[in-house]
């Protein structure tokens, strides 16, 4: 991300309804698999300008890192009661990686050339029991200027992001498509962006706000899907959407020495338009 995007994020992301409606979700997943308390470390990697992280500052100890310093000091303009470090996960950490009970990576994963890596390198740090909060976008049929605009590499299937963590010591408590409702309406206004030759909103991204009743309406749409995906972490349903503009996982990681690795060969190419997220070392 570029300093334009980081702007447009502080300037909307307190009020568009998808940055509300993933927050919403993210409270209650949260909140399920790990019981609030002051003394439960939070650890957001690629923090970006705070939102999410603050969000979660009523009821955890939180820490927020990314290496941009124009982003670090927008969120701690914003959100003066929540830690903000300059610095790259999990070198800056300290003993922070040991301690954190949660690593939140939103909408992370997709601007790292090697996300292997940097997913097998956060988990080789942290303690047994540490849980990981993950959403990625999903569906390459949905690719437009607006991933090129945020230096995206990929877009995920479910296949694909499963492939992160096969084979290391981790339990998967929740992987499932999410933005399933408003799917069809997404997939039409990036095909449609593509005829034109430009993307609907601000700085070169399908951002805009749209008038408060619709907003308001698009958010309770989003943000009604933590229901299915509640019963699915608890097991008391099947995978809760099939489809849908994202991805979220919930993983734990277990007992078990983690060795950093590579991408693999063989996987599909990334878009060489993309450009490089610094968020971790």
């Amino acid at each position: 991300m570029q300093s334009e995007q980081f702007l447009l994020h502080a300037d909307i992301e307190q009020r568009h309804w998808w940055f509300v409606g993933r927050r919403r979700i993210m409270r209650r997943l949260v909140a399920r698999a790990l019981p609030p308390g002051r003394d439960v470390t939070v650890v957001d990697v690629g923090c970006g300008t705070g939102a999410n992280l603050a969000s979660l500052a009523d009821a955890y100890d939180c820490v927020g890192i990314d290496s941009s310093a124009e982003a670090v000091a927008l969120a701690r303009r914003r959100f003066p009661n929540v830690r903000f470090l300059a610095g790259t996960a999990p070198r800056d950490l300290g003993d922070l990686a040991a301690r954190a009970r949660l690593f939140l990576l939103m909408d992370v994963l997709e601007h790292v050339e090697d996300d292997f890596a940097m997913l097998s390198e956060l988990l080789a740090v942290a303690s047994p029991g540490a849980c990981f909060f993950i959403t990625v976008p999903a569906d390459e049929a949905l690719w437009s200027e607006h991933d090129e605009s945020f230096g995206h590499f990929r877009r995920y299937d479910r296949r694909r992001l499963a492939r992160l963590w096969a084979d290391l010591p981790v339990t998967v408590l929740l992987s499932s498509y999410y933005n399933a409702r408003m799917y069809p309406l997404i997939r039409l206004i990036r095909a449609r962006n593509r005829r034109r030759g430009h993307a609907a909103g601000r700085s070169g991204t399908d951002f805009w706000l749209p008038s408060r009743p619709v907003n308001r309406l698009l958010e309770a749409t989003l943000a009604g899907e933590a229901g299915p995906l509640l019963r699915q972490l608890a097991g008391r349903g099947a995978r809760a959407y099939s489809y849908g503009a994202s991805l979220v996982a919930l993983l734990r990681r277990d007992a078990g020495p983690i060795a950093v690795r590579c991408k693999p060969e063989g996987l599909a190419p990334d878009h060489a338009t993309a450009g490089v997220y610094q968020g971790v070392g």
